[in-house]
């Protein structure tokens, strides 16, 4: 496995095995998918359908760039971080850092750098305690697992106690990505995290055991 697939060094529209994301199954053009998780999510949006559930995908394959984008958007307050700005705010970097990771991955170590990956219909909590996002959310926990998808980030727990917060709309294609999170715990290094603001905390911030591996029980089978 190439570290640079990993690590999301790549343009997607140049791997092989990724394909654009259809019209009808995303709240805009332009996305990436790995193509065995596009066929499953095809699979499942018709089902869902079928159900009377509405599915959309609202983000997809991030490349190390559009995630350092996102990253460094919150680290110098271009972008609010939970309604604060942390460039005005009188924080440390680890505690900028950790404010950061509540949510959002530092660059390299997303898993939507891997195609296995997407959100869907929303990103804001809100909308999965709405009764629409309760019908889709109950929808996925019931019925996501027969096509092969579970959520990475479940509310913390015994069993999660690391990671990212609680993400309803985050869901992953697992015979991709139990594979790539297995060669990502082998191959990568706090080395390779770098060219980002605050890439130096990479390691004394666990980021590999903590949020790279701090995933729901279904997400880790086979891998640790």
């Amino acid at each position: 496995m190439d570290k640079s697939r990993l690590l999301g060094q790549y343009q997607p529209e140049a791997i092989q095995d990724f394909r654009a994301v259809p019209r009808n199954l995303a709240d805009e053009a332009g996305y990436f998918l790995e193509i065995q998780t596009l066929n499953a999510f095809e699979r499942m949006f018709t089902a869902a359908q079928s159900a009377g559930v509405n599915l959309r995908i609202v983000s997809a394959i991030r490349s190390f760039e559009r995630q350092k984008t996102i990253w460094e958007n919150k680290w110098y307050g271009r972008t609010l971080t939970n309604g604060i700005n942390l460039a005005e705010a009188h924080f440390s970097d680890t505690e900028k850092a950790e404010r950061i990771l509540l949510y959002s991955a530092m660059p390299g170590t997303s898993r939507h750098h891997w195609g296995s990956d997407f959100d869907l219909n929303s990103v804001e909590p809100e909308y999965f305690q709405s009764p629409e996002g309760l019908s889709v959310l109950s929808w996925l926990e019931n019925h996501a697992r027969e096509f092969g998808f579970a959520r990475p980030y479940t509310p913390k727990n015994s069993t999660r106690p690391d990671g990212y917060e609680d993400e309803p709309w985050h869901w992953s294609y697992l015979p991709v990505s139990i594979p790539m999170l297995e060669q990502y715990l082998k191959l990568i290094n706090y080395s390779d995290l770098q060219g980002f603001a605050g890439a130096s905390l990479a390691a004394s911030l666990r980021i590999i055991p903590r949020f790279v591996a701090g995933l729901s029980p279904d997400c880790l089978a086979a891998t640790l």
